[in-house]
C-alpha cells in the first residue's frame, strides 16, 4: 500500500503544472516588457517635449551688492549705531567720529575767510587812493614843468644862476618819476581787481572754497548708510582710530539679489537672453519656486578670471569641461516673500523653448546709473549763507573804514 502511494506521481510534477508556470513566465516577461516600452515611450515623449529644452544645474549661488562703510577722513570713533543683522535705512547713521578738530579747522578757515576779505577790500580802497596819489603827483608835475621852464627862461637871460635852473629841472625829472611810478602802482591794483567784484575775487573765492572743504570734513565725521539693507560684518570698535580705507562694516541690500548658475559649455549653445528660468533654493526646499530670466552670460568662464589662470600649454594636459557663469534676476515680489540671503545655494532650470533672443548683450547700458544714492549729498545752504555774511560783514567793515578815512583827510586838507 505504501510502495503504490509513494510511486504515484505528485500534482507539482504534472505536465499541467508545468505548462501553468510556462504560461506565466511568459506572461511576466510580457508584462515586464510592455513596462519597459512605456517607460522608453515615456522617458523619449519626456526628452523630446521637456528635456531637450531645458537645462539644469545646482552649481548656482545667490549673490548680491555688499557695500563696505569706510571713512573719508581719519578720527576716532565715538559711537556706533548699528550691529550685525540691524535693518538700516538710507541715510541713517551708522558710526560718528570724534568733530573737534574738524569744527576748530572750520572756525580757523572762517577766520581766515574775513581777513581775506578785509585785505581783498583794501586793494580795492588802494584804488581810489591811488588815483588821488596820481592825480596830487600830476598837479605836482604840472607846477615843476612851470618852474623849470620859467627858470629856463630866466637863465637864458641870466636871471638866474646855473645850478638855480639845474635844481628846477632836478624837481621836474622827480616829480615825472613820481607820476610814472604812481600809475605803475595803480596799474598793478587795476591788474589784481580788473573785471571781478570785490566778493568774487580769486582770494576771497579760494578762502571760501577752503570754508566749504572744512564743512564738508566736519559733515564726514558721521557715516551714513548709503542704502538701505543689512548690517554684516561690523569690525570697528569705540575708541578705535580709523582712516580712510579702514572697513568698518558692510551693508547687504537684499532687494538687490540675482543668481549666478555656472552651466557646463557643452550646455549653453541655446541659452539666450531673456528666457525664463525656474530657481529652487536649498533654504527653503522645493516648496518654494522662484521664477527669473537670464540676463547675460559671463564673458569667460569662471577659471579665465582667476588669479592664476590655468596654462594648458604642457605635456599632460587633460581637458576638463569648463563652466560659464550665466546671470539669473530674481522675481522682486518673491524675494519680498521668501527672502534670500548672499552665497545661498541654488537649484536653475532654463526653459529653452524660445531661442529668438541674442546670446551676448548687444545694446550699451542706459546713461541712468544701474545704482545711486543721495545719503552723501550734504545740503550746502547752511554753509553758503555763512560764507556770505562773512563777506558782507567784512566788505562793510572796511567800506566805513575807507569812507572815514577819506573824510577824516578831506577835513584834514580844508
Amino acid at each position: 500500500m505504501s510502495d503504490s502511494q509513494s510511486s504515484a506521481p505528485s500534482s507539482d510534477d504534472s505536465p499541467d503544472s508545468g505548462r501553468r508556470k510556462r504560461r506565466l513566465r511568459i506572461r511576466l516577461m510580457l508584462g515586464l516588457t510592455v513596462v519597459l516600452l512605456l517607460v522608453a515611450i515615456g522617458w523619449g515623449l519626456w526628452w523630446y517635449l521637456v528635456a531637450q529644452y531645458s537645462i539644469s544645474t545646482d552649481d548656482a549661488y545667490v549673490h548680491g551688492n555688499r557695500l563696505n562703510i569706510m571713512p573719508r577722513i581719519s578720527g576716532t570713533v565715538t559711537a556706533i549705531e548699528a550691529e550685525d543683522t540691524d535693518y538700516v535705512g538710507q541715510g541713517e547713521m551708522l558710526v560718528r567720529l570724534d568733530d573737534s578738530d574738524y569744527r576748530l579747522a572750520l572756525d580757523e578757515a572762517l577766520s581766515n575767510l574775513a581777513q581775506t576779505t578785509r585785505q581783498v577790500s583794501q586793494l580795492y580802497a588802494g584804488l581810489q587812493q591811488q588815483q588821488a596819489v596820481i592825480a596830487s603827483r600830476e598837479a605836482s608835475l604840472r607846477q615843476a614843468r612851470d618852474d623849470y621852464q620859467r627858470s629856463r627862461s630866466l637863465y637864458q637871460r641870466n636871471a638866474v644862476s646855473q645850478s638855480s635852473n639845474e635844481q628846477a629841472r632836478t624837481t621836474f625829472q622827480s616829480a615825472q618819476a613820481n607820476l610814472q611810478e604812481a600809475r605803475s602802482e595803480l596799474q598793478s591794483l587795476q591788474t589784481q581787481t580788473a573785471g571781478v567784484e570785490p566778493q568774487n575775487h580769486p582770494r576771497v573765492q579760494a578762502a571760501a572754497q577752503q570754508v566749504r572743504q572744512a564743512w564738508l570734513n566736519l559733515q564726514r565725521t558721521t557715516l551714513k548708510a548709503p542704502v538701505a539693507g543689512q548690517v554684516a560684518q561690523r569690525s570697528v570698535q569705540l575708541g578705535q582710530q580709523v582712516s580712510p580705507q579702514s572697513p568698518l562694516m558692510a551693508i547687504v541690500p537684499l532687494d538687490q539679489l540675482w543668481v549666478e548658475a555656472n552651466f557646463k559649455e557643452t550646455e549653453l549653445a541655446q541659452v539666450r537672453i531673456g528666457q525664463p528660468v525656474n530657481l529652487v533654493s536649498d533654504f527653503y526646499g522645493d516648496d518654494v519656486i522662484y521664477h527669473g530670466k537670464v540676463l547675460g552670460l559671463s564673458a569667460g568662464t569662471g577659471s579665465a578670471f582667476e588669479l592664476l589662470p590655468p596654462q594648458n600649454a604642457t605635456g599632460n594636459w587633460i581637458k576638463v569641461v569648463q563652466r560659464v557663469p550665466v546671470r539669473v534676476s530674481l522675481d522682486g515680489d518673491e524675494l519680498n516673500q521668501h527672502p534670500l540671503r548672499v552665497g545661498l545655494s541654488m537649484t536653475a532650470t532654463i526653459d529653452l523653448h524660445d531661442t529668438s533672443g541674442a546670446a551676448l548683450t548687444e545694446q550699451p547700458s542706459s546713461r541712468s546709473p544701474r545704482y545711486s544714492t543721495t545719503a552723501y549729498s550734504d545740503d550746502p545752504a547752511p554753509i553758503e549763507k555763512r560764507i556770505d555774511e562773512v563777506i558782507a560783514n567784512n566788505l562793510a567793515g572796511n567800506a566805513t573804514a575807507s569812507a572815514q578815512g577819506s573824510a577824516d583827510s578831506n577835513r584834514n586838507g580844508q
